[in-house]
């Protein structure tokens, strides 16, 4: 019996949509508002799905309290209140689109977890727009 379990998460972080190597120009045209030197910012709405198979002894999939707490040390205390190009390793030559956290967000929990479970992230970088990666 296969089943999900998800935690849903939100921070709030700036970024600046940019490509060092492209002139002002083709930055402007390709990211236009979010390439702005100043940055801007988002409130990120973050869930976490794991899916595996129930523990017959518990009856959990994943402890729910150990996912808060890993979501919490993994993402929460990193990217909350940073400017993700200046204040986090993860952007500093990784350009912080709603792609590259959501990949860069995966690969810091995936170690955490049994292999066993498949894990997937989704994140809303507004109320309509949002990506997903499985990895």
């Amino acid at each position: 019996m296969r089943v999900t379990v998800c935690r849903s998460e939100h921070f709030n972080a700036a970024h600046r949509l940019h490509n060092p190597s492209w002139t002002d120009s083709r930055n402007e045209q390709v990211f236009g508002k979010c390439n702005n030197p100043h940055y801007h910012g988002h409130n990120y709405n973050l869930t976490v799905r794991l899916t595996g198979e129930v523990d017959p002894d518990t009856g959990y999939v994943y402890d729910m309290k150990r996912l808060s707490d890993l979501i919490k040390r993994e993402v929460l205390d990193r990217f909350d209140h940073r400017n993700l190009n200046l204040d986090t390793e993860d952007f500093r030559a990784l350009n912080p689109t709603a792609e590259h956290i959501a990949v860069v967000i995966w690969q810091r929990l995936r170690p955490h977890l049994d292999a066993a479970l498949a894990l997937s992230v989704t994140l809303h970088e507004t109320d309509r727009n949002f990506v997903e990666y499985h990895g």
